[in-house]
């Protein structure tokens, strides 16, 4: 494997399968980049597990796209080896993040992280934003994740979105667990919250926070943004959260009215025998994929499109 940049690393599988499409880095248009980064998790571990299983998932996963009809695989998709830390601090940590993701950047490629924990995305974000002035984030999360500071540490998990603030700012979607400092600091703050418990009471809430993004957008996803009913494999699930196809609506319209540059998706901890969530993370990344980059690849012909919504349409 020859990368134009050097990190420490260990090889994984490759999303969405072997294909030719997905060995070349230099004609690859989308990285995925696996962060198995599991340090300052606090009640349930295991989100260094998480990169390998979506990776696996994926490999199980049906290429073609029922909604946007396309196969994005076309594109090309390169998965890079799982990132190591052979560093002692955070701060080591975070840079090493930056640097990888900004080798990414320059080399114009849509990056895609897998993770680990919510803490590497303003690393990630950091490098986007110096090549894109004005870029704002997109959260979906559970959580505020709006601390300065949690168990002794600024790059704590539960402080993410606070980092990220420093590089550019957020929506978050979703929102339904904060802590009385979070409440606190949030109006002062340069983000948009859509709470749970009432986002849903203004039919248009997905225009409304299409409208609250800058041009140019980075997503970050945390999976216990999700329903624990369809996403219970996270370290810190809480009641409520959005369905699939609320997510996927939300997505999608984000996608079709701004200009997305990246994105991750963080904190899946693998329950052991049970791959529906590991599975979910895969078909989630792909349909962003699908959103961002179907337009580019070769669709059906209109016949064929209209008698494929023909026999699906229900009777």
């Amino acid at each position: 494997m020859s990368l134009p940049f050097e990190y420490d690393q260990m090889m994984v599988g490759e999303f969405g399968g072997t294909t030719p499409t997905t060995t070349d880095f230099a004609r690859a248009r989308v990285v995925i980049l696996p962060i198995p980064l599991d340090r300052t998790t606090s009640y349930v571990p295991g989100t260094r597990n998480g990169p390998h299983e979506i990776l696996v998932a994926s490999s199980h996963m049906e290429l073609w796209d029922e909604e946007t009809q396309t196969d994005v695989h076309s594109i090309g998709i390169y998965t890079l080896p799982e990132m190591e830390f052979p560093f002692a601090s955070m701060d080591e940590v975070v840079g090493e993040i930056r640097r990888v993701a900004a080798e990414l950047v320059k080399h114009d490629k849509f990056p895609f992280i897998l993770g680990g924990e919510h803490s590497i995305t303003p690393a990630v974000v950091a490098a986007l934003a110096a090549k894109h002035p004005g870029l704002s984030v997109l959260q979906l999360d559970a959580h505020a994740d709006l601390r300065e500071s949690f168990m002794g540490t600024p790059h704590n998990h539960a402080c993410a979105m606070r980092r990220t603030l420093e590089h550019a700012r957020t929506t978050q979607v979703g929102i339904r667990s904060l802590s009385p400092e979070e409440a606190a600091a949030a109006p002062t703050l340069p983000t948009a919250i859509f709470y749970d418990f009432n986002m849903r009471r203004d039919a248009d809430w997905i225009e409304r926070v299409v409208d609250s993004l800058s041009e140019t957008v980075y997503i970050t996803i945390d999976v216990d943004g999700f329903d624990p009913a369809i996403m219970p494999a996270t370290g810190t699930p809480e009641p409520g959260g959005l369905s699939w196809y609320e997510a996927l609506a939300l997505l999608r319209r984000v996608i079709e009215r701004r200009t997305v540059v990246g994105c991750d998706v963080v904190e899946l901890s693998p329950i052991p025998g049970q791959v529906a969530p590991n599975f979910l993370c895969a078909k989630l990344v792909y349909k962003i994929l699908s959103y961002r980059f179907g337009g580019e690849v070769r669709r059906w012909p209109d016949e064929r499109r209209a008698s494929f919504s023909a026999s699906t349409r229900r009777p």
